[in-house]
This record gives structure tokens, C-alpha cells and sequence, in this order.
């Protein structure tokens, strides 16, 4: 049984970050008010909530030679699905915090990896598995 989750967030500004989820990342919308808006993100509620006062640079942290955001969220997306949105990304010119490439080549955990920010300075990952059942391999 798949159990969706729930993220609320900060964002500095409701109508830019409507246009990024709705129609960039292509979230459909949600309950809604004056103050934060609820997306669909990939079947799971996220909750984007006026908050400016409330952001922060992300610190990073090391992995695999990249400095990846420790603060961030994101979905595991189907193969192709993720490179349609690298795809995408890339025709709008995207500023990667981190391009799309491959991590751990080779290894059990093996994924197709890209981060980028919201217009509010959110960390965004998304990854995928050529093989599904290696999310959370060890060995």
C-alpha cells in the first residue's frame, strides 16, 4: 500500500511559485488560500505556505563529488519520466545546482540524478533507478 506523504515549505512568493510547480514541474493544484497553496506532487501533498522570513541558503554537504543541498526533497521518478523532465529543465535554461548526470556508476545504488531551486531558493532533487528495486540497495 502506497502511503503519500506530506511536506510544507516556505516560499517567498505564492503567484511565482504557483507558475514553477504548476506549470514547469506540472503539479496540479490543490486547496488553496491567500497564504500557501497545496500541489499534487507526483501523488503526494506538498504544501507551499508565504512564509519569506523563513528561508534559508541551504547548506551542502558532499556526496560523490557533489555539493548537494542537505535541505531539499524531490521524487524518484520512472526512467524516462526523468529524463523528459532533464529534457525540459534543460530547454528552459535551468540553473542546475547540480546537472543531470548518473551517481554511484556501477554500484548498487546507481540513479539518474539533478538538482535545481525553486524561485524561493528551495533545493529540488530528482532521481531515478534504471532498476526500481536498487533505491535502497546497500551492496
Amino acid at each position: 500500500m502506497d502511503i503519500p506523504f506530506h511536506l510544507a515549505f516556505p516560499v517567498k512568493n505564492l503567484e511565482a511559485t504557483e507558475e514553477f510547480y504548476k506549470n514547469l514541474i506540472g503539479c496540479k493544484i490543490g486547496r488553496r488560500s491567500d497564504s500557501w497553496i497545496d500541489f499534487d506532487f507526483f501523488g503526494h501533498q506538498i504544501t507551499a505556505h508565504l512564509k519569506p522570513e523563513e528561508l534559508k541558503n541551504a547548506l551542502t554537504n558532499e556526496v560523490d563529488g557533489d555539493s548537494v543541498p542537505v535541505r531539499h526533497f524531490g521524487a524518484v521518478l520512472p526512467w524516462e519520466d526523468w529524463h523528459k523532465l532533464a529534457d525540459k529543465m534543460k530547454e528552459v535554461g535551468t540553473d542546475f545546482v547540480i546537472k543531470p548526470h548518473t551517481r554511484f556508476e556501477g554500484q548498487p545504488g546507481e540513479q539518474a540524478t539533478m538538482f535545481f531551486m525553486d524561485p524561493s531558493g528551495n533545493a529540488l532533487e530528482f532521481k531515478s533507478f534504471k532498476d526500481p528495486s536498487k533505491l535502497f540497495a546497500t551492496s
